[in-house]
């Protein structure tokens, strides 16, 4: 599969998964690359995720969630530790999300 393939798809997916929920699943039809990642990590499997490295850098698809979906807090912890530990091969998942949480809301809070 190409790139753009890989992304339809998981666009597609995305559409099923109805992770669009607020839009008019009609009209979408491209997606920012970093939503894309934070996206798919939120509401797809494994095999979805890893497409994810097929098409977009390693750092890239790091810093997407790091970013976008770790911020989210409490309510997406376990899942921010298994990408920790899982994808990013993080020794201690736990302490790595919260201190990259606490990270982004600090500059978030500053700017």
């Amino acid at each position: 599969m190409q790139e753009s393939e890989i992304k339809r798809y998981l666009i597609r997916r995305l559409k099923q998964a109805n992770a669009f929920w607020s839009y008019d699943v009609g009209s979408i039809k491209d997606v920012p690359d970093d939503i894309l990642v934070e996206l798919v990590i939120m509401h797809l499997d494994l095999d979805d995720i890893d497409k994810l490295f097929i098409i977009y850098p390693y750092q890239f698809v790091k810093n997407a969630w790091i970013q976008n979906v770790v911020p989210l807090g409490d309510r997406y912890y376990v899942l921010n530790k298994f990408i920790a530990w899982w994808y990013f091969h993080v020794k201690k998942p736990g302490a790595y999300v919260k201190s990259m949480e606490t990270r982004i809301l600090n500059k978030r809070m500053a700017a």
